[in-house]
């Protein structure tokens, strides 16, 4: 998963390609009428790459989620998937929040068959996709356990699951690992990693996190107030020793004095 090409080429575990989304933001202002917080926006997210945004509370990396997810409109520019307006919400368009939002009556399975359910998708298949997910994001006999008896993490790895058992061609996570402890955090990291290898999914991830924006990232956004501040190639290969190599370390700083952060 370390190329935009590797993603946007690999063929699904169903046999199909399954190519990322290219989400666009050109010229935009973001935000509710009134209470524009993002002016004369210009992004792109490659298929199949992962793109980080970093930045201060209330700079508005949820409010540019929520625009490419569909749920808010742009008050002025383009918003587009392959080059196609977004109007509204989309199957293909997965969104994953920092709460893991899970019905508490329904089990980890049931969970994560309910949006294919709601598409249309068989008992069988839909079933069997969910299964291979659960096994996938490691919950491998906790398929039958409610919400309520799952640690936050467990719950995360479920979340996980629905979202990536739709296919979607895009997947935007705002801030999901943010509740969760230092220990926890990293092995979720690491497994969206690898569960995304294979996917040919984009991901578009908000995280107040540098480091987590470092590791995760093929390039990391900044916004500051009002706007884009830059955009970053993140060295790779993807490997948690990376954060002493000397290229991460002054990116690390470069993005820490964008931000207006102390560099300790």
């Amino acid at each position: 998963m370390s190329t935009e090409t590797d993603l946007a080429t690999t063929v699904s575990r169903t046999g199909r390609p399954a190519p990322g989304a290219r989400l666009g933001v050109t010229g935009a202002q973001l935000g509710r009428p009134g209470a524009a917080v993002l002016h004369g926006l210009d992004l792109e997210a490659a298929p199949g790459e992962i793109l980080t945004v970093v930045g201060p509370s209330g700079c508005g990396k949820s409010t540019l989620l929520r625009t490419l997810a569909g749920l808010l409109p742009a008050l002025a520019g383009q918003v587009t998937e392959d080059g196609r307006p977004i109007t509204g919400p989309g199957a293909d368009r997965a969104l994953i929040f920092q709460e893991d939002a899970l019905l508490p009556w329904r089990t980890a399975r049931a969970n994560v068959e309910l949006p294919l359910a709601i598409r249309g998708i068989g008992r069988t298949e839909r079933r069997t996709r969910a299964q291979e997910w659960l096994e996938r994001v490691g919950l491998a006999g906790l398929e039958r356990q409610l919400p309520h008896r799952l640690s936050g993490g467990q719950r995360q790895r479920v979340q996980l699951a629905r979202a990536l058992a739709g296919q979607p061609r895009a997947v935007l996570m705002d801030e999901p690992f943010g509740a969760l402890d230092a220990q926890t955090r990293a092995g979720m990291q690491q497994l969206l990693v690898e569960a995304l290898y294979g996917t040919g999914a984009t991901v578009v991830f908000v995280t107040h996190d540098v480091d987590e924006a470092l590791f995760l990232g093929d390039r990391v956004t900044l916004l500051g107030a009002g706007g884009l501040t830059g955009v970053r190639p993140v060295p790779r290969p993807r490997d948690r020793g990376a954060r002493d190599d000397p290229a991460t370390v002054a990116l690390r700083r470069d993005i820490l004095d964008s931000l207006g952060s102390p560099t300790s």
